[in-house]
């Protein structure tokens, strides 16, 4: 809009912080020295000029001036409604402010110019549109306020201009909008700006009413259940008083919970994760099943040792000599749990006793036969090392929740027996045993071997995590032990995550040593006898673990001395028999029987089983540790007609192709070892392993077969005190094999004493006891052609006998 060129003088009335817009009447306050220079300016000019006295009424934000005022008419000066002086003063127009001039008074005087705010005629089509849409809006902000009156008065407002500065009223625009009013100067702009300043007033406001009805609907609902809750709670204990009963309300015993989770030691994140579930059990219900599974959740985690571990004993010597005490033998273990302790003494004398958040556990996996003491070794060891100690058994355990734990919305949900096992000892530091797990199964339920990889691996045991609980554990403190009777049933990926030591079983010293310092004095107390009431010799002791028990362990030994201790005690309650009493091995066979495992050598030559031809001792390996094996060979009529090989005494894949190895090398070596090998083309050969109820497979009987039809073809007998173990290949060479230590002492214990076993498994010898090694004449080869030289009998005029072996 273009200004008038006719000058206005007029006095300035400075508005500080507020502004006044063209078309408003404001009430100011004359004691506002400023107001009243101002106004007694324009009074004294106006006695010299027709009309009201004039004023300038123009913005003061922050001690500055607007560029544009607005040309006010003082309309009356009197009294306000405090009854302090005041005048009435209206907006006319929008003025621009120039330079400032002199005049009477102690006002300040401007030169201003009016400026044209017409709008011309008639109104364009989008202009009328805006005129109905910002009095739509005022008319529906005013109804919400209940402003009837004023809704007539903007409804009777035509001219644009005036219209959008009918806005200056509302309350709810800043100052700094309002001058942004005041300087737009076109009366449609400044008719689009009012619109959408009160537009998006309308829409806070919905915002914020929205926004209150919820806030009022949730107070309301909260009031209504307190108050629900409150005389819930007043019958509840008019109940309890009625019917005597004395117990806890909801409010109590959340109370409670947030008392124990404050009071207790608990990890930062853990004692998140249980005032989270203290904030839920104070907003359950009493009849909503939540709260039963967050009480349980609330017990299981303060029960659990979050901050307490037992000091590791770094008595070095002691603990050594605990573990030699408590068991004879399994030199490996013990040295692997000394070497840990030394290890650990080491690190805490040097402040190394957590290392990237994980501290200094241990995984073992004891794997061997039974009864030889990997579960009581266990216990050892948490004694030796001053640690508490937890069995957890997992033969048969097939559900993959028995290791994680359930979720816990599922009914009766429980931790796993990880959790389980660290809350019964008490401590985070304590000697967990696994036993049996390469008994643990897989079914659709999961495979608890898979969930178990995890604690049982030292890079991620510091964080394991169990379904139920669901915060974080820290497992690195705590020294696994795992047992296991066959290596093979530990699946690959778990068996990589655990330190493997071997117990391959004991010497019959070592044996004897066991039954006279650990089980003969349990047994006396379980027999309720005095250790000078029965007393065993030694050759007894010696006999009963020779010839009446042939195993790896000791357990078949120590229930023959309860039979015999039992035997005793009865014999003297009937009076038959006087203590004190000293056992010898020849008074075993009066009191328990004969024995049941007689070495070949000892008995009669015409009864052993190599008294005929084509049949040779092998060595074995099985779930009870090594054994003994007898492999017989025949050949069938050739009037049969039955060519061929036939296999019997559950032989599995393997065995089965190291039998067809072996007569393939018969025939086409047979004329080199000067067998009759024409035998085998036109009759059949029928190979019977002895025990066939046992299952057999491996490949370290190939010799042993091909002793035997070696012996059957030549009519030459296969040493009775000789028992070999090799594989052989299709040339004749004999191929290393698996479980030496285990072979030799069954080997030992079966009373053979020579043994024949592959050049390349010397090195394997180093593991064997010196006891047994002094005992047996061990003879490494590599060739079927040596093994034959040393295992049959020389013929003598056509005939088979036996004679001295040579070395």
């Amino acid at each position: 809009m273009a200004s008038t060129s006719t000058p206005l003088t007029l006095p300035v009335l400075p508005l500080d912080d507020e502004v006044v817009l063209p078309g408003m009447v404001v009430p100011l306050d004359l004691n506002d020295a400023d107001v009243r220079a101002a106004v007694e300016a324009a009074q004294a000019a106006a006695r010299s000029e027709p009309g009201k006295p004039r004023v300038l009424l123009v913005p003061r934000i922050d001690g500055a001036y607007a560029g544009t005022g607005v040309l006010g008419t003082v309309e009356q000066v009197g009294r306000l409604a405090d009854g302090d002086p005041g005048a009435l003063i209206r907006g006319r127009g929008r003025v621009r402010i120039g330079a400032g001039t002199t005049g009477p008074g102690a006002a300040l005087w401007v030169e201003a110019t009016r400026i044209d705010e017409s709008v011309p005629e008639p109104l364009p089509g989008q202009v009328t549109e805006l005129v109905k849409e910002y009095k739509a809006l005022a008319t529906a902000w005013l109804r919400k306020r209940g402003a009837w009156q004023v809704v007539d008065r903007v409804q009777a407002i035509e001219d644009v201009s005036a219209l959008a500065d009918n806005s200056g009223y509302s309350p709810f625009l800043t100052t700094e909008q309002k001058v942004e009013l005041l300087e737009t100067t076109d009366p449609v702009a400044r008719l689009k700006l009012a619109t959408q300043q009160l537009r998006d007033h309308l829409a806070e406001q919905d915002v914020a009413e929205t926004i209150a009805k919820d806030v009022q609907e949730g107070v309301d609902k909260q009031q209504r259940e307190f108050l629900l809750r409150r005389q819930l709670e007043a019958v509840r204990k008019e109940l309890r008083d009625l019917n005597g009963e004395n117990g806890k309300d909801s409010a109590e015993e959340s109370d409670d919970y947030r008392a124990r989770v404050e009071a207790a030691d608990l990890p930062e994140k853990v004692r998140e994760a249980a005032l989270k579930e203290v904030d839920k059990l104070e907003r359950s219900s009493d009849q909503s099943p939540e709260g039963s599974w967050i009480r349980t959740w609330l017990d299981t985690v303060l029960e659990l040792p979050w901050n307490e571990r037992t000091e590791d004993a770094y008595d070095i010597q002691g603990a050594k000599a605990v573990l030699d005490a408590e068991h004879a033998g399994l030199d490996d273990v013990k040295e692997r749990i000394t070497e840990y302790l030394a290890v650990r003494k080491r690190r805490t004398d040097r402040g190394l006793g957590v290392i990237g958040g994980r501290r200094g556990g241990a995984v073992l996996a004891l794997v061997g036969p039974p009864g030889v003491g990997k579960t009581s070794l266990g216990e050892s060891v948490a004694h030796a090392m001053g640690r508490k100690f937890v069995r957890v058994a997992l033969g048969g355990v097939r559900d993959e929740a028995e290791i994680r734990g359930h979720r816990r919305t599922y009914v009766g949900a429980l931790p796993g027996r990880i959790v389980r096992a660290v809350k019964e000892a008490g401590s985070m530091n304590p000697v967990v045993l696994l036993d049996e797990i390469d008994k643990v199964g897989s079914d659709f339920r999961g495979d608890p071997a898979a969930a178990l990889l995890e604690v049982l691996d030292p890079a991620q045991n510091h964080t394991f995590r169990d379904h139920y609980l669901e915060v974080e554990l820290d497992l690195s403190d705590v020294v696994f032990l795992a047992t296991a009777n066959v290596l093979e049933a530990i699946p690959e990926a778990l068996l990589d995550r655990m330190e493997l030591v071997r117990l391959d079983g004991y010497t019959e010293d070592e044996k004897v040593v066991i039954a006279r310092d650990h089980l003969l004095p349990r047994q006396l107390e379980r027999a309720g006898l005095g250790a000078d009431e029965v007393t065993l010799d030694e050759s007894a002791l010696r006999k009963l673990a020779g010839e009446y028990t042939r195993e790896a362990g000791v357990r078949t030994l120590e229930r023959s001395l309860a039979r015999l201790l039992r035997k005793v005690a009865a014999q003297h309650e009937l009076g038959e028999r006087e203590l004190p009493l000293t056992v010898t091995d020849a008074d075993l066979r009066a009191l328990i029987g004969r024995p049941h495992h007689v070495p070949e050598s000892a008995q009669d030559p015409a009864e052993r089983r190599t008294a005929v031809p084509g049949v040779a001792t092998g060595l074995a390996v099985t779930g009870a540790g090594g054994d003994v094996l007898f492999v017989e060979a025949s050949l069938a009529d050739p009037e049969t007609g039955a060519a061929g090989l036939t296999l019997t005494g559950q032989l599995g894949d393997v065995m089965k192709e190291s039998a067809q190895i072996a007569l393939s090398f018969l025939r086409s070596h047979g004329a080199e070892l000067e067998l009759p090998v024409a035998d085998l083309k036109d009759r059949g050969v029928h190979i019977h392993f002895p025990a066939g109820a046992v299952p057999k497979d491996g490949p370290s009987a190939g010799i042993t077969m091909t002793t035997a039809l070696a012996s059957l073809l030549s009519g030459r007998l296969v040493r009775t005190d000789v028992a070999m173990t090799g594989e052989v290949s299709l040339t004749g060479r004999v191929l290393p094999i698996g479980g030496v230590k285990q072979k030799l002492l069954a080997a030992h214990r079966a009373g053979v004493t020579t043994v024949i076993i592959p050049k390349r498994n010397e090195p394997d010898l180093d593991d064997v006891p010196a006891e047994v090694l002094d005992r047996l004449d061990v003879h490494a080869v590599t060739d079927v052609r040596q093994v034959l030289e040393l295992a049959l009998t020389p013929a003598v005029n056509g005939a088979s006998a036996e004679v001295p072996l040579a070395a």
